[in-house]
């Protein structure tokens, strides 16, 4: 199974890419878009978008700085962080790609309409934004990064949700976790993850000092048992 790279119009105009994987035979499924860190579509998320599309899903990965500095970055290149700031602008920037994307599945008949929405790092608060208000119907995020500016969001929120983090990601400190605690407590919808001694970057591979394959594992069958509910 071969992903391709595909050019998808923003609502601004512009082009950008986007890795896309269609299961080969498959029945209709919905699809998962996955929101890549700051190193953009590399290996590890097309790797995670192949083990999607193995279990019969869509899976499409969008180049969210394509109006930057566009293609993957190693996780040691100095061009990586800048890219994504200011951060709350660069995540707004991007809303509107994650609506084109949901436009541009119409094309493949493999769809069936639904969509779940994946975020990693820098990615993860649009597992909240998604279903919030881009039409996806669940979101799930990885070690996201600035959640604590997106709890506002959760507001009136009633589709499904999954975040997981582990309890030493730097990027999410203990008033981040205490605040989505709470959050998880009084919604249904929420489900929350935090592992004992778990770092930042947990998931992928290129992150060597915090890749925990178990954990990986763990956090992608979460994220299917959603897809399924997709069908």
């Amino acid at each position: 199974m071969q992903g391709k790279d595909i050019r998808i119009r923003a609502a601004d105009g512009a082009q950008f890419d986007c890795h896309l994987i269609v299961p080969e035979g498959a029945q209709k499924a919905p699809a998962m878009v996955l929101a890549s860190a700051i190193h953009g579509v590399d290996a590890d998320l097309k790797a995670i978008a192949a083990e999607f599309a193995a279990k019969g899903y869509l899976a499409a990965a969008p180049d969210l700085f394509s109006r930057s500095v566009p293609g993957p970055l190693p996780h040691d290149d100095p061009r990586a962080r800048p890219r994504g700031q200011p951060r709350l602008e660069k995540i707004r920037e991007s809303e509107q790609d994650f609506i084109a994307v949901r436009e541009a599945l119409r094309a493949e008949p493999a769809w069936n309409g639904r969509a779940a929405l994946i975020g990693f790092c820098y990615g993860g608060p649009y597992a909240i934004l998604g279903p919030k208000r881009l039409g996806y119907e669940a979101g799930i995020s990885c070690h996201g990064t600035q959640m604590l500016d997106f709890l506002p969001e959760l507001e009136g929120m009633d589709k499904p949700l999954c975040l997981l983090w582990g309890d030493e990601d730097v990027m999410a400190p203990p008033p981040v976790l205490e605040a989505y605690r709470a959050a998880a407590a009084r919604m249904k919808n929420l489900e929350l993850h935090v592992f004992p001694g778990a770092k930042h970057g947990y998931t992928m591979p290129g992150s060597v000092n915090a890749y925990d394959p178990k954990l990986r594992q763990f956090s992608l069958e979460r994220a299917l048992a959603l897809l399924a509910k997709l069908r």
